[in-house]
């Protein structure tokens, strides 16, 4: 867990270094932000794979869907807040801040798994 947490924390501050530079402070803010909620979606949902790892088919199938929903809330809310106020929460920003970092993760949550 910890190893995700680091990778995590080392991709916020890329993907918000990144966006400060394309866009501008508020987009870092956003980037950060958003890459905040998706190390918290992935531990949560790496937890719940990590405990159903040797449990029946069943649990372990139910685990990895709860994960995959647990994403999904997270498209959601840069949806959510994007509509909202796209201007403290600019689409593209938050999109990079979440997916930017989410999508590592995911990759690098096969590798742990296994």
């Amino acid at each position: 867990m910890s190893r995700i947490l680091l990778l995590g924390a080392i991709l916020v501050v890329t993907m918000t270094l990144l966006a400060g530079r394309l866009w501008g402070s508020q987009a870092a803010i956003a980037a950060a932000a958003f890459g905040a909620l998706a190390i918290a979606i992935q531990a949560g949902a790496f937890a719940l794979m990590r405990s159903a790892r040797h449990d029946k088919v069943e649990k372990y199938l139910r685990a990895w869907g709860a994960g995959m929903g647990l994403r999904l809330v997270g498209v959601v809310a840069i949806a959510v807040a994007a509509g909202l106020d796209p201007g403290h929460f600019p689409p593209l920003a938050a999109a990079l801040g979440f997916l930017g970092v989410l999508l590592p993760l995911l990759f690098y949550e096969v590798r742990l798994i296994r």
